[in-house]
């Protein structure tokens, strides 16, 4: 039984994912919407399934995480950073905020999650995937109002390289998974009326595999996960 972090799971392909793993391991689920957290918990035929409130925006946000996960665990074996923040506008309607918000929950508050996560992986190793984009993977298909989305996962993918190579000493793999279009509410918000040909629950199934047991032989890899070429 393995100890898994889930950065952003109260719905979609995060929620799936922490109803998936916790069936046999000890999940903690972080979001920023409790309440939705508190009713997956309460739905859950688990009781390896724990949750907690953050706000990927906040102030010292890395201290924050390592306190709340290490009241939970000594040791994570898995991190999964999916939390996602999207705005689907023309480039020139985008505002500051539009912008700095996109980055400081794609971007900023993973790369302090990753922060927080380390040191209680360092022990025994452990396996990082962060849930990057189609939109973000070079010389795949890509769409108007999107731009600022995709860069910030373009960050993801370079971010989870560079980070792989420098935690090879600890034993510690981190990989990116550049999801393509899955039906989740993020989806429905961003494009209403769009239909993926994936759904949240199918995609979660493959990430909690990919989670558990790829890192044996994968690391330091961007990996498109979608059913278009490119």
């Amino acid at each position: 039984m393995k100890n898994i972090v889930i950065i952003g799971g109260s719905r979609g392909i995060g929620k799936a994912l922490a109803i998936q793993l916790s069936e046999d391991h000890r999940v903690l689920v972080l979001a920023r919407s409790i309440e939705k957290l508190q009713e997956m918990q309460e739905t859950s035929p688990s009781d390896n399934l724990m949750i907690g409130a953050v706000d990927l925006s906040a102030p010292n946000l890395r201290d924050y995480l390592s306190t709340l996960i290490s009241s939970y665990f000594d040791q994570v074996d898995v991190l999964i950073n999916n939390a996602g923040y999207l705005v689907n506008k023309p480039f020139l309607d985008l505002t500051e905020k539009d912008i700095e918000d996109s980055f400081a929950t794609n971007v900023f508050g993973l790369i302090q999650s990753c922060q927080a996560a380390v040191p209680l992986m360092e022990k025994q190793g452990g396996h990082i995937v962060n849930i990057g984009s189609m939109g973000g993977f070079q010389g795949s298909s890509k769409f108007a109002g999107l731009s600022v989305y995709s860069a910030s996962k373009s960050a993801v993918a370079g971010f989870s390289e560079c980070l792989a190579e420098e935690l090879n000493d600890k034993n510690i793999q981190v990989n990116c998974l550049a999801l393509g279009a899955a039906q989740t509410e993020m989806l429905e918000e961003a494009f209403p009326g769009y239909e993926a040909l994936v759904s949240a629950e199918e995609m979660a199934q493959f990430i909690a595999n990919f989670s558990l047991n790829a890192n044996g032989w994968i690391n330091g890899k961007v990996i498109p996960v979608s059913l278009s070429t490119p």
